[in-house]
């Protein structure tokens, strides 16, 4: 039985059925992207990668990487799920902690990941592919609010305020007071036109997020939405948590060295994830940075096409 080998995994998570599914299609040299498109819209997960040889030699591989609609340059998840699955394909099954490096070739440019396998756990990181810009953004408190089915008092939090950051993918990020207003999120698609700016062919996506978390380790807690042509919750997003780094470092304003952060997003979905962010911080300047977490595989097959 001959075809090309795919594997899904559950991103920033140990545990199966949690975090974010991430459909990956190994060895997809000969599909163009009309059939790479077509197999996204297939698995209509919110990301497929389709893996294929590295262009420099000094990489492990190419990553595409397709939502059920169109390419993205880089994202969050795919890269953490593609990191973790090349290793363990490399390693295989191991009884003692193994580490390895895999560098991924996507739009956005390489990405350095560090793999971390157990016997029992598997943990990538990658190197943020470039450091957060903030996009100009005058918002206006009270179409927000109504975009996002809240009161105009529960935008904002100390000196947090909406913001638009791009760290590959460009990003709306709303501060909102608490748990509370966070869980009473509900788009409203029409309002949202109003609130958030299109770059290119699309509307921003949203990023909420508050101090108050669900789970004591934790330092955020967040929900990211999908507000243009069909809304959609995305239970984890890496690429989303890289532009936070940019929100971070102007309103919070770091000492120099590390910070390490704990985020939580997913919970009001049922799929808990839990994403760890590294700032690097230099003369009161973000110099670089890391976004990690764990993945665990969930089934594998094969694809006849």
């Amino acid at each position: 039985m001959t075809g090309r080998t795919y594997e899904v995994y559950d991103v920033f998570t140990d545990k199966v059925l949690t975090g974010n599914p991430l459909a990956i299609v190994h060895d997809a040299g000969g599909l163009d992207d009309a059939a790479m498109q077509r197999i996204a819209r297939e698995f209509n997960l919110s990301e497929t990668v389709f893996v294929l040889p590295a262009k420099s030699p000094a990489h492990t591989a190419w990553a595409r990487i397709f939502t059920p609609d169109y390419e993205m340059p880089f994202a969050g998840h795919p890269t953490v799920g593609t990191a973790v699955a090349l290793a363990q394909r490399r390693f295989g099954n191991v009884e003692d902690d193994q580490d390895a490096l895999i560098i991924l070739e996507e739009q956005v440019g390489p990405v350095r990941c560090g793999v971390r396998l157990g016997a029992t756990s598997a943990f990538a990181e990658f190197d943020l592919p470039k450091l957060p810009v903030e996009i100009e953004y005058r918002f206006d408190r009270i179409a927000l609010a109504n975009a996002l089915r809240l009161e105009p008092r529960e935008i904002g939090f100390e000196n947090h305020i909406p913001s638009i950051w791009d760290a590959g993918v460009p990003f709306l990020l709303v501060p909102v007071h608490g748990l509370e207003a966070a869980e009473r999120i509900r788009i409203n698609q029409i309002a949202m036109k109003d609130a958030a700016p299109m770059i290119g062919h699309r509307q921003l996506p949203v990023y909420c997020y508050c101090r108050e978390t669900i789970l004591h380790d934790r330092h955020f807690h967040s929900r990211m939405f999908v507000s243009d042509e069909g809304t959609y919750e995305d239970p984890a997003t890496g690429s989303a948590t890289a532009a936070f780094a940019g929100a971070i470092h102007a309103f919070d304003k770091p000492l120099d060295g590390i910070l390490r952060l704990s985020i939580e997003q997913g919970h009001e979905m049922g799929r808990p994830s839990h994403l760890q962010l590294e700032l690097d911080i230099t003369d009161q300047k973000l110099t670089g940075g890391r976004i990690g977490g764990s993945a665990v595989k969930i089934a594998e097959g094969r694809l006849f096409v």
